[in-house]
């Protein structure tokens, strides 16, 4: 019997005035997100994963201690608390990219993950951090990541986590599959005329190297009064073959569905011997300082 898995991604817009108080601005971001978690389950969601930092702006346009106040921590912080209750009474597994505090003054850009039961499966952290205009100024928000390229084992599937920057760097992709990820989702937040035409590329060539479905999710609209550029949306499910299964709208806020084979990763990695013909002896370059 084919394992297919419906899973979901999340784009959406950061609407609420940073003027507002933080905690105005997380809120109103985690009550938008509840209603779209909701209809992605009543449309049969197994798997869902949010944007990146979804409880605000993408903040790093600009460089300002306030947004320090948006930490949290993983996984007894109130947002993760409040999407392990929804997680099991919507029977769900989710992928929740917050802004995380590890102690104080020691932060990171992380995604809890969440199985469908409500139990807290662990966290990825953010590995490669960007520092360039125009407007991301991430070094002065996050560490480097330190936790490694985990796999998780939800009810449904065995998922990674690769956030934004990381889908420009294929060694961690790999890692994920060696790792034993059937799916690897990428929440991020990117605007058109940087990245744009890297969007379709990179995430399809990481899936076809590694023989796993991506999902790629970027949230939409310009966010104020930083306006760095539009956040175009496009959030997509590509298969082990590379080819896009489903695309979401450029500024539209929705939930992206796709049913996913997973029988096909044996499919494809029995024609495409990648991992049969690596030669990681001979790869010593690669971590040379």
């Amino acid at each position: 019997m084919p394992r297919n898995v419906r899973c979901g991604l999340i784009q959406a817009a950061c609407t609420t005035p940073t003027t507002e108080s933080l905690e105005t601005i997380r809120n109103e971001s985690v009550e938008k997100h509840l209603k779209l978690i909701a209809d992605a389950a009543a449309k049969g969601v197994k798997i869902l994963c949010m944007q990146e930092i979804f409880t605000g702006p993408y903040f790093c346009a600009e460089q300002s201690t306030r947004w320090y106040g948006m930490v949290e921590k993983i996984p007894d912080g109130p947002t993760v608390s409040v999407m392990r209750e929804t997680a099991k009474r919507h029977g769900i597994a989710l992928v929740v990219p917050i802004y995380e505090e590890d102690m104080t003054g020691v932060y990171y850009n992380t995604a809890a993950v969440i199985d469908a039961d409500g139990k807290y499966l662990g966290k990825y952290r953010k590995h490669h951090i960007p520092h360039c205009a125009p407007g991301f100024w991430e070094k002065f928000y996050f560490k480097p990541g330190d936790l490694g390229y985990p796999v998780f084992k939800t009810q449904f599937a065995d998922i990674g986590v690769y956030i934004c920057y990381d889908r420009h760097f294929p060694e961690g992709a790999r890692v994920l599959g060696l790792n034993g990820a059937e799916i690897v989702f990428n929440p991020s937040a990117t605007v058109a005329g940087l990245s744009e035409h890297l969007w379709k590329l990179e995430q399809p060539a990481h899936a076809v190297a590694n023989g796993y479905f991506v999902g790629a999710i970027n949230r939409v609209g310009r966010e104020q009064p930083w306006n760095i550029g539009e956040f175009y949306g496009q959030s997509y499910f590509c298969s082990p073959r590379g080819k896009i299964l489903v695309e979401g709208s450029r500024d539209k806020e929705e939930v992206i569905v796709a049913d996913l084979n997973l029988d096909e990763i044996q499919e494809v990695r029995q024609v495409w011997q990648f991992f049969r013909d690596r030669r990681p002896e001979s790869y010593g370059d690669l971590v040379k300082t």
